[in-house]
């Protein structure tokens, strides 16, 4: 007896889907975008981009080490404005009304603090972080068949709570690079909505693959662009840059 070509179909779909694991997804990822090894040796990236909110161009610059020390820094209107800057023990920004350095509060902190280790890609060691993954399916992405991971972190706390902190990874079927991260706001006037960030136009640096555009917004509704003009691997960075500044 012949089978109904839907369940044909639907058990094609099935095969495909279970025919691909989590880490082999992340593993085509890596091989696609450079090798594992490679990646393994990036001590630190420098991120030369330029913001568009609004018409508006805003050049930035955006620094991370191995070490879980970072920042962005904002040039505008004649000013650098730094933000997400830590020193290895301080989280700070610069308050955009008075332009002084501020500390972060205890809880962001030690939020902050729990990602520490994902630098250059959580993949590479999100068992040793403790972190899960799993395949859920699959999506349509702006046209783009994808892999829907789901990545469940440690739990972060909100108001003091211990709370979920899922992100989903949508991978590129062909080419196995991210196109979308999705995760719930936890906090603030945005709380229960979508945020999301979108890469594209995927170019080789130093052996490596990135994007060099992005677009991060609520979903459903309008995002600002970034287009990435340079990446330096491995920069050297005064560490002067990362302190906080005293007397604030």
């Amino acid at each position: 007896m012949k089978k109904p070509v839907l369940f044909i179909l639907l058990t094609a779909g099935l095969f495909s889907l279970q025919a691909q694991t989590p880490d082999e997804i992340i593993s085509r990822y890596f091989e696609n975008t450079g090798g594992i090894e490679k990646w393994k040796s990036l001590t630190g990236m420098k991120i030369v981009a330029k913001a568009n909110q609004q018409g508006l161009e805003i050049p930035l610059e955006i620094v991370q080490l191995k070490d879980g020390r970072q920042y962005t820094k904002i040039s505008f209107q004649g000013k650098e404005i730094m933000q997400g800057v830590y020193d290895g023990q301080t989280l700070w920004s610069t308050n955009f009304m008075n332009m002084k350095a501020e500390r972060s509060d205890a809880e962001s902190t030690e939020n902050f603090k729990q990602q520490i280790g994902e630098f250059p890609d959580l993949f590479l060691n999100y068992k040793t972080l403790g972190y899960t993954v799993e395949l859920v399916g699959k999506e349509t992405v702006e046209g783009s068949e994808t892999f829907k991971l789901k990545v469940t972190k440690k739990p972060i706390k909100v108001d003091g709570i211990p709370t979920d902190n899922i992100v989903y990874y949508y991978f590129d079927i062909h080419d196995y690079v991210p196109l979308l991260i999705e995760t719930e706001i936890k906090s603030g006037p945005g709380k229960g909505q979508i945020s999301q960030i979108k890469y594209s136009d995927y170019q080789e640096v130093g052996g490596l693959i990135f994007p060099f555009s992005m677009s991060q917004g609520i979903k459903g509704g309008p995002a600002g662009s970034l287009t990435i003009t340079a990446y330096e691997l491995n920069p050297k960075v005064d560490e002067v840059v990362f302190k906080y500044p005293e007397g604030n």
